[in-house]
């Protein structure tokens, strides 16, 4: 059903990342790609901390390279990460998109086409709109779009917007979304 799924997140992303990924198995078969805003971290920081607290593999996409289940891809700071037509990472330094680069709204776009209605599209805790269109770009091409209920948000803007932007097809908590992720998987096998 889904051959991949698109994760935005923002402003208290680090427990929300921990929440939605803790709970999947090391040979979870859907890629996962996640543009969080990280400032002008360095190159890497994110990976290593999130690969010392979960199970599944955890790191920077590279670019050109194919995007295959078992990984869990993060942008690099100071990069836009767009998903190809032959589903492989490109990357842009385009000027930032709503205050932020990478943007979590050029992801989603680019994974929209790729992807289409095979696209699972996740924005969670945030302070600003990044990915509302993207979400609804998601949504116009068929794919499914979840929102992190903003009353359990650490930054509410970010999931509040994105519920604004478009008809979302379910709005969770980190914990209920984790669990569709699981269930949703355990439905395609």
């Amino acid at each position: 059903m889904f051959d991949a799924i698109v994760i935005g997140v923002s402003m208290g992303g680090m427990h929300a990342l921990k929440t939605v990924l803790g709970v999947l198995p090391i040979e979870f078969p859907i890629p996962i790609i996640v543009v969080q805003h990280q400032g002008h971290a360095e190159s890497g920081t994110l990976a290593t901390l999130l690969n010392r607290q979960l199970t599944i593999n955890i790191k920077e996409a590279e670019f050109n390279e194919n995007i295959v289940g078992g990984h869990v891809y993060l942008s690099s700071p100071g990069y836009h990460l767009l998903v190809e037509q032959d589903k492989t990472f490109a990357f842009s330094i385009d000027p930032p998109l709503n205050y932020s680069r990478p943007s979590i709204d050029i992801l989603f776009e680019s994974a929209a086409e790729a992807y289409q209605d095979k696209l699972m599209g996740i924005i969670l805790t945030g302070a600003n709109a990044d990915g509302s269109h993207g979400l609804a770009t998601i949504k116009q091409y068929g794919g499914l779009t979840l929102v992190q209920d903003p009353a359990t948000a650490e930054a509410a803007a970010m999931p509040a917007a994105a519920i604004e932007a478009t008809a979302v097809d379910y709005v969770l908590s980190l914990d209920s979304i984790a669990e569709f992720i699981l269930r949703t998987n355990n439905e395609q096998q």
